[in-house]
Formats: C-alpha cells, sequence, structure tokens
C-alpha cells in the first residue's frame, strides 16, 4: 500500500486526530516560512529576523521592530489553502478534535476550523501595554509607525516573542488534546522550535504521520513520513462523513472534490442532524454514492 493510500486508512481508522502544524501549512498561502532555504531567516536585513522578533527588541526599538513586523509578519490578503481546508473538513465530520499551530495567520479559523490552539498567538489579537485594550488586525493596519492606544500607551500584537513563554493555559490544552489523540498528523514544519517541538513527547498513540519537504528531527519516529507539499497530501484525502437521504435511508458523502470515491469506510451518523453542518457540505462540491448502513 502506498503512502498516500496508508494515510487514507488511518485517517478513516481514527477519531480523535490532531493536527500539529507550522509555517510550511501556510507557504501554499503565500506566506513565507522561516528555516528553509528561501524562509525569512535566509533573507538579509539591518538585524537578524530572531532579533527583532525578541521581546528586547521590541522594547527598546519598536519602531524598527513595527517596520519589519508589517512588511514580512502581516499578510492580511491570505486565503487559507488545501492543507486548511481538509482539516476543517475533518473537524466538521467528527475526526479532527483539535488543530494546534506555531503559526500567528489565523488561517485555520478562517477556513472553519474552530478548536484551534496558537502556541505562538494571533496577529488578529493586539492589546494596549498600558491600559489593557484590545485591538483588530484591521485597526492595526490602518496605523503607521509605532501604534499607539488612545491613552499613549504601545500597542502590542499578541504573538509570542523570542524570550517570551507560552501561554501556559493553551499549552496545556494542547498537550491535552495530544494525548487523547489516536492519530496524530504533523506538517509544515522543521520541529526545531521548542518548547512547541517538545509537545509531541506527549503523544501517547502509535500512529504519527509526519508531512514535511525537508528532513525533521523526529522522522525516524514517525510511523508514515511523507516528504511531499502538505496541501497536495491533505488536499487529496477522501473525508468520510454520514448523513440521510430524502427517503430515509443513509449514505456516505466523499469531500475529494472532483472525484468519485471508490469506497466508503464505515461512519457514526450521529453528527450529521446539525444544520450548520448540512450548510457548509452542501457549499462543497461532493460526491454522493448511496449504501445503506447494515
Amino acid at each position: 500500500m502506498d503512502k498516500p493510500a496508508v494515510l487514507q486508512q488511518w485517517v478513516e481508522d481514527s477519531h480523535s486526530i490532531v493536527f500539529f502544524g507550522g509555517a510550511g501549512v501556510s507557504t501554499e498561502s503565500g506566506i513565507p516560512d522561516f528555516r528553509s532555504t528561501d524562509g525569512l531567516y535566509s533573507q538579509s536585513y539591518a538585524y537578524p529576523p530572531e532579533t527583532i522578533l525578541s521581546r528586547s527588541f521590541f522594547q527598546r526599538n519598536p519602531a524598527e521592530f513595527f517596520r519589519f513586523y508589517r512588511d514580512k509578519m502581516l499578510a492580511p490578503d491570505a486565503q487559507p489553502n488545501a492543507a486548511h481546508r481538509k482539516l476543517a473538513e475533518l473537524e466538521q465530520a467528527g475526526r479532527l478534535s483539535a488543530v494546534i499551530t506555531q503559526n500567528i495567520d489565523g488561517l485555520h479559523q478562517k477556513a472553519g476550523s474552530r478548536t484551534v490552539y496558537e502556541l505562538h498567538g494571533s496577529v488578529h489579537r493586539n492589546t494596549c501595554r498600558r491600559c489593557g485594550r484590545r485591538f483588530s488586525l484591521d485597526e492595526i493596519l490602518h496605523t503607521t509607525g509605532i501604534p499607539t492606544c488612545p491613552c499613549g500607551g504601545i500597542i502590542k500584537p499578541d504573538v509570542v516573542l523570542y524570550e517570551e513563554p507560552l501561554d501556559e493555559s493553551t499549552v496545556a490544552r494542547a498537550v491535552r488534546a495530544i494525548e487523547q489523540a489516536d492519530l496524530l498528523i504533523v506538517g509544515g514544519t522543521s520541529l526545531s522550535v521548542y518548547p512547541a517541538a517538545g509537545l509531541l513527547r506527549y503523544y501517547r498513540g502509535g500512529r504519527l504521520v509526519l508531512i514535511n519537504r525537508d528532513p525533521t528531527p523526529f522522522d525516524e519516529e514517525a510511523g508514515l513520513l511523507i516528504q511531499e507539499p502538505i496541501g497536495r497530501v491533505l488536499g487529496a484525502l477522501c473525508v468520510p462523513s454520514g448523513d440521510e437521504s430524502l427517503d430515509g435511508s443513509r449514505y456516505f458523502l466523499c469531500h475529494r472534490k472532483g472525484r468519485t470515491s471508490t469506497r466508503c469506510p464505515p461512519f457514526p451518523i450521529a453528527h450529521y442532524s446539525d444544520s450548520r453542518l448540512r450548510n457548509s457540505l452542501t457549499e462543497t462540491p461532493v460526491c454522493r454514492r448511496k449504501r445503506r448502513l447494515r
């Protein structure tokens, strides 16, 4: 059985999938990653990006920080790609329990994912350091120079900078999700940033999937290693889900766009009385092959 087929089978066999992702998930949306040969850290600036994106640099040189931040860290027009959309479909189908991301772009939520643990924060949340007032990304985009609150305080993005700790409650929820997962899919990350990468050690299941273009320190521990673009790999998955036809018979929906499914895996039907989910299913081209449940 080839690797995509193994991944498909594992997804069909699982009901508590957790996805752990990094910058490579969003590169297909036009957002550059950090550590690849053409990533942000391979480009030249007056200061190394690791220095600019540190708490101490933000405090002593906020003007330079925000120049870099606006130029390289914000991508308000970026849209979810096939990987984001497929993960949202898996959650809607009751297969995926959580997305754990190192990204700060909010594309998982934009694609429709609801349970998303953002280890490094989000550009969509910004807080005045003096009074605590919150600001949206759109409000920040309409400022120039150092964004300031009406109270006079500097507005800081709610992103985790170097020299700052991760949010304890977010980490705790991510750890709990990983511990309870029956399938852990890791994608688009070099697994070289700690403490985030260390969360994989909490996985107690026997099926670890690693999808990344370049080698990682965890390659030998993966039960399935796929070195291909993550959008292509996840986008090809058929998301099994159940529904009822108008005459009361039950059939399965295959979410593989533009294709017919050659198999319909068994799946619990209980999720599909939800009208919001039904509406989301009708918005996606699907192939429908009827098969009564025994």
